[in-house]
């Protein structure tokens, strides 16, 4: 039996320590964590000391050097880049021109899109995969199979009202407050990619109305807009991130029912309740959250798979590609457009 791919995690942040260390400790048997990477020696053991607990031999790598060692480590298949926003893609591109396959957020899509096609130009070439849990949620995959049971597609609604403040651990997060659209853009992107799923179909234009009134949070903190897809359907999407309430919702009201998914505590669980409602009658099915476990597993299967067929094209994961992160992205970016023009209709580009 081939012994388990090799990887390094470039990042030693908060989500590193919350997110990406345990649920790659779930799947421990299907890899080995070789490094962890940040620009501090300090932040570097930080993260170390954690992972250590499941992954004995990790070690500590830092600055530039250490991500030259990194680069050129030829037993490491694949990095995980869980960087700041604006350092995502110069590193990503250095560790794909070093063969590396690597797995990162979304961000400068389309310089991004044309550098990595100029690296990469022959078959067997680095898979780039877009980290977007939520296209693997089960709850989405679930209530995307549902949608046939409800008909025509009459209206979609996503409301979103989030509590963004000193007691969220990401509230001093300076990345998120220096890139345009701030909170919003961060986790609206993850809102818009768990529409994508359930609807189907891509998104054509939008018109959005942007507010400020939390002097605590970078602008806009408030979004409302409309939106049509590609069938002719319209919808709403709506974000409040100053409220002191939680509600997260998918809703899409179909001829014979409507489907909605809810991110929230259901039972004391923290998960995704999924309900089909027909006249009076509801079923509803919770699922915890596994998009992080569920995304992380399919790419090291992709690069199992890209190392045994070296050379053949492999198709990586579709969920996981970099396009599809590039059309999220692309939706925030028209509907912040739209805020900027006072509401103004806005095309959203494509990929």
């Amino acid at each position: 039996m081939a012994a388990p791919p090799e990887i390094a995690v470039v990042g030693a942040g908060l989500f590193v320590q919350t997110e990406y260390i345990p649920r790659l400790a779930e799947i421990s048997d299907l890899l080995t964590l070789k490094y962890i990477w940040s620009r501090t020696e300090e932040s570097s053991r930080a993260a170390v000391e954690i992972a250590e607990q499941h992954f004995p031999g990790v070690e500590c790598k830092w600055g530039e050097q250490g991500l030259n060692d990194i680069i050129q480590d030829a037993s490491l298949l694949a990095v995980a880049v869980v960087l700041a926003s604006q350092a995502q893609v110069d590193i990503s591109l250095k560790l794909l021109k070093g063969g590396k396959h690597v797995i990162q957020g979304t961000t400068e899509i389309e310089t991004a899109l044309a550098n990595y096609n100029s690296i990469c130009t022959h078959p067997g070439q680095p898979i780039w995969a877009v980290a977007e849990n939520y296209r693997f949620e089960q709850a989405f995959v679930e209530s995307k199979k549902l949608m046939a049971e409800i008909g025509d597609m009459m209206n979609v609604q996503v409301l979103i009202e989030g509590s963004m403040n000193s007691s969220n651990p990401y509230f001093s997060s300076s990345w998120r407050r220096n890139i345009e659209g701030g909170f919003i853009f961060d986790a609206g992107v993850h809102f818009i990619a768990g529409l994508r799923v359930m609807v189907g179909c891509e998104v054509t234009s939008v018109s959005a109305i942007t507010s400020h009134i939390e002097p605590s949070l970078p602008p806009p903190d408030i979004l409302s807009s409309t939106f049509k897809l590609e069938n002719g359907c319209s919808g709403v999407f709506a974000m409040a991130l100053s409220c002191n309430t939680f509600k997260v919702t998918w809703r899409v009201v179909g001829l014979k029912g409507t489907i909605q998914v809810e991110l929230g505590l259901h039972d004391w669980k923290y998960g995704y309740m999924v309900s089909l409602s027909k006249g009076f009658e509801c079923k509803s099915t919770f699922y915890s959250c596994s998009g992080v476990h569920e995304e992380l597993k399919a790419f090291i299967h992709d690069i199992k798979q890209a190392t045994n067929k070296k050379g053949s094209g492999y198709e990586a994961e579709p969920r996981s590609s970099y396009v599809e992160g590039a059309r999220d992205v692309a939706i925030l970016e028209a509907l912040l457009e739209s805020g900027s023009k006072g509401g103004a209709l806005v095309q959203v580009k494509k990929f």
